[in-house]
Order: structure tokens, then sequence, then C-alpha cells
């Protein structure tokens, strides 16, 4: 990493967004009094690793560590001292998905608390159609062929772990959304002929809302700014976070948050949303898959 449906998840993603909130203020207060890390986990009886893994938000906090470091980073104004110890509390708040912790790997945990709390989450995806788009005869279908020989029951929690997922969508807190979809990921068939119809359709649907803007690249565009494979940018309202592109990998996931690499995403993100068809041009091809289907 270099990073609302119910309220209870608003609350619970944004305790993700204070780790990293108070991982990034440790971080320049180590910097500032010149402290290497490897001293500052010896202060706390921790490695260089642990307090590399804490500045990038990716643990979670505890009280005496934060006080500690606070003390040898010279933070001695009380005031001070309560803001922070309160940020580190209210990032301890478990999320509303450690309850699918049996189905969610660690590394993915961390992308669905910033989801939740993103107000502007940007998707290239050439796949399939993107999760939070995805109905629940479609998901199902996708699940299943990603997990060939897994419990039914598993299954099943994945798909209620996905459905919970796109409740944000349609939330008071709403983020917007603005989805790109390769159209290799709406004639790829998942689940048979009514599961994609429906899939198409609800697509339709959901380009309608006003917090939503969806757009597709046609196969007849031929090489374009995607082509290095899906991704998604994430944007938050706290002004201290910069954006964060997620790239999802087989076993694990990137997180980047440097300037230059978000720099280069958000240049291919542009292009993509310049040169693909407009949401009314996009709905029309979805229409016109539909009616082939």
């Amino acid at each position: 990493m270099g990073r609302v449906g119910p309220v209870a998840a608003g609350e619970s993603s944004g305790s993700v967004v204070r780790r990293i909130l108070l991982g990034s203020q440790l971080r320049r207060l180590r910097d500032s009094r010149g402290i290497t890390r490897e001293a500052a986990g010896y202060s706390i009886r921790a490695s260089e690793s642990k307090i590399s893994r804490m500045e990038l938000g990716r643990v979670s906090f505890k009280a005496r560590d934060v006080e500690d470091l606070l003390t040898l980073y010279g933070v001695t104004d009380e005031a001070e001292r309560d803001s922070l110890l309160g940020l580190a509390r209210e990032a301890n708040v478990a999320g509303w998905w450690h309850s699918y912790g049996d189905v969610l790997p660690g590394w993915f945990q961390t992308y669905i608390g910033l989801e939740g709390a993103a107000s502007l989450i940007r998707i290239y995806e050439v796949q399939f159609v993107h999760g939070l788009l995805q109905t629940e005869d479609y998901a199902h279908a996708v699940v299943t062929r990603g997990m060939r020989g897994a419990p039914a029951a598993e299954i099943d929690r994945r798909v209620a772990l996905r459905l919970e997922r796109q409740k944000a969508l349609v939330s008071e807190r709403a983020p917007r959304f603005h989805a790109v979809l390769d159209e290799a990921a709406l004639r790829r068939p998942y689940g048979g002929r009514e599961v994609m119809r429906a899939q198409l359709r609800h697509l339709i649907d959901m380009s309608e809302q006003p917090n939503i803007t969806l757009q597709v690249v046609p196969f007849s565009f031929g090489g374009h700014a995607g082509e290095s494979g899906s991704f998604t940018m994430l944007r938050f309202p706290e002004s201290d976070l910069s954006d964060i592109v997620y790239l999802e990998q087989l076993t694990s996931a990137l997180y980047l948050d440097k300037d230059e690499e978000v720099a280069q995403y958000e240049k291919a993100m542009t292009r993509l949303h310049d040169e693909s068809p407009g949401p009314e041009e996009s709905r029309d091809l979805l229409r016109g898959l539909l009616q082939l289907s």
C-alpha cells in the first residue's frame, strides 16, 4: 500500500482510513526527528518491519505502542497526544466484513474497508462484470467457477459478502462510481443465457443511477489505454489521503499510492473515460447485447 451501506458499515470502513491516517502521521513525526524505523521498533519492543506495517496502516494499534512512539518522537502536548490516541482507538474498530473472515483473505479485508470509505471509485474491468454491479445469480456463477469444488455453504457466504458490499452504492452516503467495462466482460457467459440477460438488464438499470457512470469499451476499438489489465482507483474525502490504485492478483493484491505510480494510472483511466463511448451510447451497446443474447 503505499491504502455505505448501513451506518455501521460506514463507521467501520472509516476505521481503515483512520488507521492509514494515524500511520502516516506517525511516519511524519518519525521522519521529522530523524529516527530510523529500527530505533522506533526497538522502543516498542518490535521489529523494523512492524513499524513499517504500522506506518502503512496495515495493522491495528496498541495504545501503549502509540504512547511510547509519541514520547520517542517528542510529542509532549497533551491535546496532540490525546488526539492521536483517540485516532488509534477509532482505528481499531472492527469492520462489518470481519464476520466473513472465514471466507475472506486478509489482503482483501483491507480493500473492502477502503472501498467502503471512498468517495469516488473508478474501475476498469475486462474479465467479468465488476463485483459491485453483479446480480446475485451472476455472482454465484462467477464464484462457483472460480472456487471449483468449494462447499455450497462457502460459495453462498462469498456471494452474500459481495451483495453486502453493493449496499454502499445505494446508501445515503453513496460514493460516485465510474465503471469502464471491456466488451469481453459482457460477452463471457456466466450462469447461462437467462443469468446473462438479467445481468445486462441490471447494468442498464444501474447505469441510470445518479451516482453511477458506466461506459463500455467495444471490441471495435482494438487497442486502448486499459491494455495492462483491470485496475481500481479509490479517492477519499479526507484531504490527507492520496488516491490509491488497487491491483488484485491470484493470491494477494498491490496497493499503490506513490504519486508517480498513481499518475500513470490516472492517465490511463482518463484516456479510457475520454476515448470510450459515453454513458448513453454505452447503454445502447448493452441493449444491443441484450437483444443478441
